[in-house]
């Protein structure tokens, strides 16, 4: 019996966190160079972004938002983000169930193709698509003579965007469908569970808060594009041109108040992005401490 408890003890001391016991001095030293690397690095340019915006006033401000080219990139960015994020959502369950719930050859070689996206660069991602479905690509006399426009056109704007943003969902749900494993899903399945009732009541329970943090940074990505956008949208304005890119032009243009005040649009995106997160964080943490 004592054997038992000493070592259940000794578990419960491995599994309890062990915090190092530094000097004070090193203490205050660490945490003032990492407070100040990230005022340094995130808080000015965000607080700048702001300042320069509303510089001008805030009938400027509110001109630039106003616009219709402005109203355009905005209406362009949240489409591609309605598309594209859905698209990577359905993705990345399938992958994610694919390669944590069967073994079959070329599965690691699938876990490197998810990865891809993060090696190459984004402009590099939009060329391809130019090169493949182009006037002078490969597909491209095919896609004319039947009147289907890619390169400079939404679908194209929306390819280079699914591609640089499919792997954040299916990133964050291979670990925690790893980590269940098939134990539950064998379960069901013997008491008669079949197809979407066994993922909808088995395995969404048990993924849904990493699949929603995944699903919001998929779409902070996606309203952020700006390399392989750029490459295959053609930069036509008020059609083409999502937010980063009208930026990018109020900017050389030297609009700087305009392309400021459009840009805090993005921030104020990001700070909900940022809220939203943290609050699937805590509720995520909340539920796992409540299962265990």
């Amino acid at each position: 019996m004592a054997g038992a408890v000493t070592a259940h003890l000794s578990e419960e001391a491995s599994v309890r966190p062990r915090h190092i016991n530094e000097s004070a001095i090193v203490r205050v030293l660490l945490i003032s160079i990492a407070l100040a690397f990230l005022a340094l690095v995130v808080l000015l340019p965000l607080i700048s972004v702001l300042y320069e915006g509303l510089k001008k006033g805030w009938d400027v401000y509110i001109a630039a938002l106003k616009d219709s080219e402005a109203q355009s990139a905005l209406r362009l960015t949240l489409m591609v983000s309605l598309i594209a994020v859905p698209l990577n959502t359905i993705f990345g369950i399938m992958a994610a169930w694919a390669i944590t719930k069967f073994k079959f050859r070329g599965r690691n070689v699938l876990i490197t193709l998810i990865d891809l996206p993060f090696a190459i660069s984004p402009v590099i991602s939009g060329l391809i698509y130019v090169l493949l479905f182009g006037a002078q690509g490969f597909l491209g006399p095919w896609l004319d003579d039947h009147g289907i426009q890619i390169v400079y056109a939404l679908p194209g704007i929306v390819l280079a965007t699914v591609f640089v943003t499919f792997p954040f969902v299916a990133r964050e749900l291979i670990p925690i469908m790893d980590a269940q494993g098939v134990q539950e899903e064998e379960a069901a399945v013997s008491l008669g569970a079949r197809g979407f009732k066994l993922f909808w009541h088995v395995t969404l329970p048990n993924i849904k808060w990493g699949l929603l943090y995944g699903i919001i940074l998929c779409n902070a990505r996606a309203m952020g594009e700006f390399g392989a956008v750029s490459v295959i949208s053609g930069h036509i304005r008020g059609e083409t041109n999502t937010l980063p890119l009208h930026i990018e032009i109020l900017y050389n243009e030297y609009q700087f108040s305009a392309s400021f005040a459009v840009a805090s649009l993005l921030v104020m995106l990001a700070l909900v992005t940022l809220v939203a997160k943290k609050f699937i964080e805590w509720r995520g943490s909340k539920w796992q401490s409540k299962s265990n």
